[in-house]
């Protein structure tokens, strides 16, 4: 089993159940981190043969951007879309945090985690 990790997609989006976080967003992190098997393109220096960091870039980019008041249905839809597009995947996560959140106390961030 070869891990493959895309960590620190930095993005700026409109997530929240707040109506000025639909106006005025927020910072985003995205990590993913997925299991499979790259023997083939280790041999072969193929990039047919693994999964292609820039397409897990683009999917990440493209579900940040579709608003939802929840980090966890945001989080979700990558996980969703990258078992769609990468067939070698055993086993996926993602780490969606939200930088700087709108609570009433000091808090740095919060995350949401999803594995499948």
């Amino acid at each position: 089993m070869h891990k493959i990790t895309v960590e620190g997609i930095k993005v700026y989006a409109y997530h929240g159940c707040l109506d000025e976080e639909s106006k005025i967003g927020s910072n985003y992190t995205v990590d993913v981190i997925m299991d499979t098997d790259f023997s083939e393109a280790a041999k072969t220096d193929d990039l047919e043969k693994t999964i292609d960091y820039v397409i897990v870039y683009t999917i990440v980019k493209t579900q940040m951007a579709i608003r939802s008041k929840l980090i966890e249905q945001v989080g979700q839809r990558i996980v969703d879309e990258l078992k769609k597009e990468f067939n070698t995947l055993k086993k996926v996560e993602v780490k969606v945090t939200k930088i700087n959140p709108p609570m009433n106390g000091n808090v740095e961030r919060v995350s949401i985690i999803i594995t499948e």
